[in-house]
């Protein structure tokens, strides 16, 4: 199974996210693995051998007319036997990479629910909490399997988990 053409039937729409999104032209190609985290000390990307596995991903950018942080959905799809793989992959980098320094900032990520929408998800927090100013940014990120198939979604912080409870299972709709 690949993700091109077909893929792109997976990937959200804009009106998936709520009202006032905008979606970008997906990307099809084999973007960088989701969970990249290359300002982690202790993440070295040759631990995680799944993404090596990735047959075909695709992917698009949302945008909000204001110009707030975007949101951002990959479907991948893996060789047999490495979607799994990569699961395990993503739990290990959280687990190294839960809380690092980078450029003055804490940059920290917290599970918020490790069987969401049952065993097929993994529902993440992170957190970039800025030591020059008093702000932190939040961001969500859904992780759901099907199959051979994962899908990553990256949202801001809509204010409340509904919001994202909502595009999640819009997410596991359209793996089929």
């Amino acid at each position: 199974m690949r993700v091109e053409p077909s893929g792109l039937s997976m990937l959200l729409g804009a009106g998936d996210l709520g009202t006032g999104w905008h979606a970008d032209d997906a990307r099809p190609g084999l973007p960088p693995w989701p969970w990249e985290q290359d300002d982690c000390p202790d993440y070295r990307s040759a631990d995680y051998p799944a993404k090596s596995h990735r047959r075909a991903a695709v992917e698009r950018y949302y945008r909000l007319p204001d110009g707030s942080s975007p949101a951002h959905h990959i479907v991948e799809t893996y060789e047999p036997g490495w979607a799994e793989r990569n699961v395990d992959d993503v739990r290990q980098v959280l687990r190294r990479c839960a809380s690092y320094l980078v450029h003055g900032s804490r940059v920290s990520f917290e599970i918020i629910d490790p069987h969401y929408l049952g065993d097929a998800g993994l529902l993440v927090r992170g957190r970039i909490a800025h030591t020059a100013t008093p702000t932190t940014t939040a961001r969500y990120f859904v992780m759901v399997k099907r199959d051979e198939t994962v899908s990553t979604i990256s949202l801001p912080d809509l204010g409340n988990q509904a919001a994202v409870d909502s595009i999640a299972a819009k997410a596991v709709a359209r793996l089929g």
